[in-house]
C-alpha cells in the first residue's frame, strides 16, 4: 500500500501595521541600535495595537492562505493553531479563528509548543492526513509575544515581535513531507517561561506586581541548547528523508538571533545563500517565525517546485524539530 503525503498547497501571513524601530527603542530602555543589532540582528519589529488578539491576525494570515490555495473555508476539515498567546485562557484562539473565517465544518484546537509551534502543528496536521482522518488542514504558527514583554528589560524586550502565518495541507501526489524529527527535554523548563497566570500561580495583584507575567530567558543557556538541537535535528531529519544536505534549496530556520542562525548554518555547512532570513525585519515572532519567513521566501523566488525545503526550530520546554520537505 503506498504512503500518503502531506504537502502545502497554499500559505499567508499576515503582521500589524506598527513597526517598532530600534531607534525608538533607544527612548523606551537603556539600549541602542548598535547593540540590538550587533548582538541579534534586529532592526524593527511589528506590535499589534492593543485590544488585538491573537486570532484576529490568524484569521487574516488563514483568509490569504486559503485563497493562495484556492479552497474555500468551508473546504477545511480541521483548524491547528499553534500559539502560547491565545486571546484568552479558553476558549481556543483556533475556535476564534473558526468562526472569524467561516470555516464551518473544521475541527479547531490550539497546541502549544512555543517559538517551535508552527512545526509541531504541521507534524500533527501531517498525521490526519496521511491516516486519512481529515483532507484539508489549515495549521497556523501565530503570537502576539508583545503582550507578556517587560519593556524595561532590555535582554528580551529587543528580541521580540508578532505576527502570523498559516499554510493548507492536503495529500501530496508528489512531494510533499519527507521526514520529521521532534524533540523536548524537560529539564530545561526554567530556561524561558513566563511564571504566572497558570494553574500554580493565578493572576494575583502580587503577581502583577512580581512581574509574573512577563516573559523570562536566560539567553547564553538558550543559545547553546538551541543550536545543539536544531542541528541534532536536521541531521536526523535528512537521514530519515535519505537526503543530503548539499540537496537543500532553501534553508528556513527559526528567526530567533542572527547569531544563532550563523552557528546552526556553520554547524550544518548550509552555504549563506541557502538559509532565508528575516529575522531583521521581524524579530523572533515566535510560532508564526518560520512561516512568516516560508512566505517570504517564496514570494522572492528563493523557492521552486521540486526544491527540498528544511525547517529548523526550537522553543520553551525546551522543544525543537526540523521537518524535511520537497517542494
Amino acid at each position: 500500500m503506498q504512503i500518503k503525503r502531506a504537502g502545502i498547497v497554499g500559505v499567508g501571513f499576515y503582521v500589524p501595521e506598527k513597526v517598532l524601530t530600534n531607534n525608538e527603542l533607544e527612548k523606551i530602555v537603556e539600549t541602542s541600535d548598535e547593540w540590538i543589532r550587533s548582538r541579534c540582528g534586529i532592526s524593527e519589529r511589528r506590535i499589534a495595537e492593543k485590544g488585538v488578539g491573537t486570532s484576529e491576525l490568524s484569521a487574516k494570515a488563514s483568509l490569504k492562505a486559503l485563497k493562495n490555495a484556492g479552497v474555500s473555508p468551508e473546504e477545511i476539515d480541521l483548524i491547528i493553531a499553534a500559539t502560547t498567546t491565545a486571546d484568552m485562557p479558553l476558549p481556543s484562539c483556533a475556535c476564534f479563528v473558526q468562526q472569524k473565517i467561516g470555516a464551518v465544518n473544521a475541527v479547531a484546537f490550539d497546541l502549544g509548543a512555543a517559538c517551535a509551534g508552527f512545526v509541531y502543528a504541521l507534524v500533527t496536521a501531517e498525521q490526519f492526513i496521511k491516516t486519512g482522518a481529515y483532507k484539508t488542514v489549515l495549521v497556523i504558527g501565530a503570537d502576539i509575544i508583545s503582550s507578556y514583554i517587560d519593556w524595561t528589560d532590555r535582554s528580551t524586550c529587543v528580541l521580540f515581535g508578532d505576527g502570523a502565518g498559516a499554510v493548507i495541507l492536503k495529500e501530496a501526489s508528489s512531494g510533499g513531507i519527507l521526514s520529521s524529527v521532534l524533540g523536548c527535554d524537560g529539564n530545561y523548563t526554567d530556561l524561558l517561561k513566563v511564571c504566572a497566570g497558570g494553574s500554580r500561580s493565578p493572576a494575583t495583584s502580587e503577581t502583577v506586581k512580581s512581574k509574573g507575567h512577563y516573559l523570562q530567558m536566560t539567553g547564553s543557556e538558550v543559545f547553546k541548547l538551541a543550536v545543539r538541537g536544531m542541528s541534532d535535528a536536521v541531521v536526523k531529519a535528512l537521514a530519515k528523508a535519505r537526503v543530503d544536505k548539499k540537496e537543500i534549496a532553501c534553508f528556513i530556520p527559526h528567526q530567533a538571533n542572527q547569531r544563532i542562525i550563523d552557528a546552526v548554518g556553520e554547524r550544518l555547512e548550509v552555504p549563506k545563500e541557502k538559509i532565508f532570513v528575516n529575522v531583521q525585519k521581524y524579530g523572533n515572532t515566535s510560532a508564526a517565525s518560520c512561516v512568516i519567513a516560508l512566505c517570504e521566501a517564496l514570494e522572492q523566488g528563493k523557492i521552486k517546485k521540486k526544491d527540498k525545503v528544511v525547517f529548523a526550530t526550537f522553543g520553551s520546554g525546551l522543544v525543537w524539530g526540523a521537518v524535511v520537505l520537497e517542494w
